[in-house]
C-alpha cells in the first residue's frame, strides 16, 4: 500500500476538527483498499476442513517471536486461516516494515489488508498505517474493506490517528469450495450498543456479499462488558473478579453476541466460553491485570471438530524450540491478547 508523507499526513489530520473523520477519510483512497497478495499456489485437493486462527499480535511489535509461537505452537500447527488484528505497516514500533507482507511470506500463506488507522504521533514513521489482514493458505478470489459506523474520534485521543474501526471481507477458493471469511476489529471505545450498531453492518454486509457460502467471521470484537473510557466500570470490574465473582457473561452486555444468532451466526460451538483472551494491564503497583474475553469467532455453515485457546504468556510456552526466536525472547508476553482457534468442518 502507498505511503503518504509525514507532513501530507499532519495536514490531513488537522482538517479532521472542522471537517470530520469521515471527510478527511474520503479523501485518502488507502482508506477503501483491500491489499491482496495471492503469490502462494494453492494446496492440492480439497481438505476435510479448516482450521482457522484468530489473534490480535499487538501491532507485530515483537515480530520474530510471533512468527516462531505461530509455527512453533503445537495447537497451531496446520493453520489454514488466520483472522488477525493490529498489524503495522511503516511504524518505528514494530521496526518499520510491512508486518502483514512479511508474516504472509513467513508462513507461507497469502494475504489480504485492509488499513484502519494512519498514526499521527510519530513523524519518524516512514508510512504510520496500521490495520487488520486475512491470511489464508488458500487462493484469495477478492477481498474489500467495509468502514464501520463510527463510534469514536480517534484524532482527539492521545493515541492521535486518522481512521476508523473496519472489517475485511474475503472470498476464499479452498478446494474448489467457496468460504466466506471476515476479520473484524470493533470499538472499544463505546459501550455495547455501539459495538452492536458496528456489528450488525457486518452482518448485513456479510450476508448480502455471501448469501449461499459457509461463513466465518472472526477478530477482536472489544467485548469488554463496559465502555472502555469508562474508569469506575473498568475499576468495578477489575474488583468483582477479584473478589472471587465468575467472569461475566458476556452475551448479557455486549449485543454482538445475540446479534450474531439472529442473522443465523453461531458463537458457542466455535469458542471456549468463559476464556480470558486479553490481559488488561491495571497500572498498579502489584502488576495485576483484567482478564477480559474479547476475542471471537461466529459461524455460518460449519460444523467444529475442535476448538481452543492459547496463551501468549512467555512463561506458558514450555513447548518453543531450543535456540528459536521464542528462546532468545525476553519479554513477558508475545502479545497482549492470546490466540484462539477452532477446526471448522463441513
Amino acid at each position: 500500500m502507498e505511503g503518504i508523507a509525514y507532513q501530507e499526513r499532519a495536514s490531513l489530520g488537522g482538517r479532521v476538527p472542522e471537517d470530520g473523520q469521515q471527510a478527511v477519510m474520503a479523501r485518502i483512497p488507502q482508506f477503501a483498499q483491500a491489499v491482496v497478495d495471492n503469490t502462494l499456489s494453492a494446496p492440492q485437493g480439497t481438505p476435510e476442513s479448516l482450521k482457522t486462527v484468530v489473534f490480535n499480535i499487538e501491532r507485530g511489535m515483537r515480530f520474530d517471536a510471533t512468527v516462531d509461537f505461530l509455527q512453533t505452537c503445537p495447537e497451531l500447527q496446520n493453520v489454514d486461516l488466520i483472522l488477525a488484528n493490529e498489524l503495522d505497516d511503516g511504524c518505528v514500533r514494530s521496526g518499520c516494515q510491512d508486518v502483514s507482507a512479511n508474516l504472509a511470506k513467513a508462513l507461507g500463506m497469502n494475504y489480504a489488508f485492509g488499513l484502519e488507522f494512519i498514526e499521527l504521533a510519530n513523524p519518524d514513521d516512514p508510512k504510520g498505517f496500521h490495520g487488520n489482514a486475512i491470511f489464508s493458505r488458500y487462493p484469495i478470489k477478492w477481498a474489500e474493506v467495509l468502514r464501520l459506523p463510527e463510534e469514536n474520534n480517534w484524532y482527539f485521543d492521545r493515541q492521535r490517528r486518522i481512521g476508523g474501526r473496519l472489517a475485511i471481507l474475503a472470498l476464499l477458493d479452498v478446494g474448489g469450495r467457496e468460504i466466506g471469511a471476515v476479520c473484524v476489529h470493533l470499538e472499544n471505545r463505546t459501550g455495547g450498543a455501539g459495538r452492536g450498531r458496528q456489528m450488525e453492518a457486518i452482518l448485513r454486509r456479510a450476508t448480502g456479499r455471501f448469501p449461499d457460502q459457509p461463513v466465518v467471521i472472526g477478530g477482536d470484537f472489544n467485548t469488554n462488558t463496559f465502555d472502555g473510557r469508562d474508569v469506575p466500570a473498568f475499576l468495578s470490574l477489575f474488583a468483582e473478579l477479584k473478589a472471587g465473582a465468575a467472569p461475566r457473561d458476556v452475551a448479557l452486555y455486549e449485543p454482538v453476541l445475540p446479534l450474531a444468532e439472529r442473522f443465523g451466526f453461531d458463537y458457542r460451538a466455535a469458542n471456549v466460553i468463559p476464556a480470558p483472551t486479553r490481559r488488561k494491564p491495571m497500572h498498579n503497583a502489584e502488576g495485576e491485570v483484567l482478564s477480559l474475553q474479547l476475542d471471537w469467532l461466529f459461524t455460518r455453515g460449519f460444523s467444529v471438530a475442535g476448538k481452543g485457546m492459547v496463551s501468549t504468556l512467555l512463561s506458558d510456552c514450555g513447548w518453543k524450540r531450543p535456540g528459536g526466536a521464542l528462546d532468545a525472547y525476553t519479554g513477558a508476553e508475545i502479545s497482549d491478547h492470546n490466540a484462539i482457534w477452532a477446526r471448522l468442518g463441513w
